[in-house]
């Protein structure tokens, strides 16, 4: 088995991170956004996040190939929000179980162990105990839940909130 690398993404990685989001926004209700994006249209997405400060981005590669990314966004826009980042972690479903995602999350919370981050945010799409489970085993704590937040595929879902004090 070959050992996870995590870097800083780079924009030569958007095409991996596309395709991979892609694939749960097609097949998956743990993200409510309906339709595929081209790269272009991830664009700017991708330029919120820096080298410095609360918004960064990481890949994780196995063997120099794409294993999934991690990162920390704003929470909200309003500048009292600041010191406060939501997070996401994407990993292929062949390799969750692989270390990409420990080592990803790992890196991140290092990186923003440095910065003016208050607090961490995630929001999880129900049904997901996996990740539940994961995010529980970083030190987030559930806060509550948005019920029935979100339609997909034709039904209902409801959004479990969970914070982690940095």
């Amino acid at each position: 088995m070959s050992a996870i690398s995590v870097r800083p993404a780079e924009r030569k990685d958007l095409e991996a991170i596309t395709a991979l989001y892609n694939h749960f926004v097609e097949t998956t209700a743990v993200t409510f956004d309906v339709g595929a994006f081209t790269v272009e249209a991830r664009e700017p997405w991708f330029a919120q996040f820096g080298a410095q400060g609360p918004h960064r981005l990481f890949v994780a590669e196995r063997g120099g190939v794409f294993a999934g990314y991690a990162g920390s966004m704003a929470f909200k826009a309003k500048k009292a929000y600041a010191t406060s980042v939501e997070t996401t972690i994407y990993v292929p479903p062949e390799l969750s179980r692989c270390g990409a995602g420990k080592a990803l999350y790992e890196r991140l919370f290092y990186a923003l162990a440095g910065e003016d981050v208050h607090r961490a945010y995630a929001g999880i799409a129900l049904p997901n105990d996996a990740s539940i489970r994961f995010h529980e085993g970083f030190g987030f704590r559930e806060i509550g839940t948005y019920h029935e937040v979100g339609r997909k595929f034709g039904r209902y879902h409801d959004v479990r909130w969970f914070e982690k004090r940095l």
